[in-house]
């Protein structure tokens, strides 16, 4: 059996790895291929060792997308802020501490996962209705704060806005991957286009030891992440955005925090399988799909299968970045750019199709705009968290 688990761990961190470097191909992509095949072709298989499959591939997962985040401005759904202050410290030649600074947060989740997993559990299982009732006031809260914030707040409330409205229209289309276009274009395709516009030229890019600051990323996504680990609507880009307003971090502490939200969001997310039977991820849906409800045993096998996958996926990631390092510093950068703006579009069109690549075409254009009027980027975050409270208001 230990030779079959290992076979597991070690498969799932290969698809974790592909599934991070590659934009577009999601891990909820592989769970739903995976789940077909569970009821044919991989039928013999023990149901569990699928389970430490999906696990290890989901926390590498949360790992390996910083490197194409940071490095090409390709976000995936849940490293769509890392873009924003990783891409700076591209441009003064730190990406790699931009990598090493987010994959230190994950490191630091899967150690918070184990230690309080048993207190998140005992509590969710009585205040879970409770704080459900408080999210809308809460992320109504967030969003004031990021206006007055702002010293332009009028253009902070538009950008919040038209965002917000994108947003909304955009989930509640009848279309495939709806969040792929959205994120991409806002986030990703509108800061190519800029960097292409202005002429950046990256420099060299240095390996230094990195010194992270763990207080205020610590603090923020012990209260943020089981929030939205646990409730409907809410995922890791709303924890990071919800956290950061409670600590004001700078854009160092700032990618520590979403490395540390976007691993403990998905470990909570099997927490909250076990003990409200929700599935708050496609992970989590998979697993109910191959195992259904989760006894204790297999939630201790998933919490020690997430802590070994986010052990070995941080010192891989490290490993990955360097290489890719020299392999970048080879490159011709504004090519590069293109070549990525390409490529997401392809994968638009190709997971989202025609509808798809107009919402990423006008997110771009939206994205490009916001950013040209000088306000935090992170305000562009509205077109989740305006969705999210009238869906929950309404």
């Amino acid at each position: 059996m230990l030779i079959e688990l290992f076979l597991a761990l070690s498969a799932g961190l290969i698809a974790g790895t592909i599934t991070g470097l590659l934009p577009g191909i999601h891990i909820n992509l592989v769970g739903a291929i995976l789940v077909s095949l569970s009821i044919g072709i991989l039928s013999p298989i023990n149901p569990i060792y699928l389970v430490v499959f999906v696990v290890t591939m989901s926390i590498a997962h949360t790992f390996l997308d910083f490197i194409p985040s940071v490095f090409l401005g390709c976000p995936d759904t849940d490293t769509a802020l890392s873009v924003l202050p990783g891409h700076e410290l591209l441009k003064e030649g730190n990406g790699y501490e931009a990598i090493m600074l987010a994959v230190y947060g994950g490191l630091i989740a899967v150690f918070l996962l184990l230690l309080t997993s048993i207190p998140l559990i005992l509590f969710v299982e009585k205040g879970y209705n409770l704080i459900k009732s408080f999210i809308p006031y809460i992320l109504i809260f967030v969003v004031f704060f990021m206006i007055f914030s702002e010293s332009k707040k009028v253009l902070a409330f538009f950008v919040i806005a038209i965002t917000g409205v994108l947003g909304y229209i955009t989930l509640n289309l009848n279309m495939k991957e709806s969040l792929l276009p959205l994120l991409s274009g806002l986030f990703g395709a509108s800061s190519l286009l800029i960097s292409i516009k202005t002429k950046v030229k990256i420099p060299k890019q240095k390996i230094s030891k990195i010194k992270p600051k763990f207080l205020k990323p610590i603090l923020a996504t012990m209260i943020a992440s089981p929030l939205c680990g646990f409730l409907p609507g809410l995922g890791s880009s709303q924890a990071a955005v919800v956290g950061n307003t409670i600590v004001n971090s700078d854009k160092k502490e700032f990618l520590t925090l979403i490395g540390a939200t976007n691993t403990l969001v998905m470990g909570f997310s099997f927490i909250s399988l076990y003990t409200i039977h929700k599935m708050r991820t496609g992970s989590a849906a998979t697993i109910n799909n191959l195992i259904g409800s989760l006894d204790k045993n297999i939630l201790i096998l998933i919490l020690a299968t997430s802590f070994m996958a986010g052990v070995i996926s941080f010192f891989l990631t490290s490993f990955l970045a360097k290489r890719f390092i020299k392999i970048f510093a080879k490159i011709n950068y504004t090519k590069l750019q293109y070549f990525v703006i390409i490529f997401i579009t392809l994968v638009v069109i190709l997971f989202s199709g025609f509808l798809g690549l107009i919402i990423f075409i006008i997110s771009t254009l939206t994205g490009f705009y916001c950013i040209s009027l000088g306000v935090r980027r992170t305000n562009m975050m509205a077109c989740l968290l305006i969705p999210t409270i009238i869906l929950y208001l309404f």
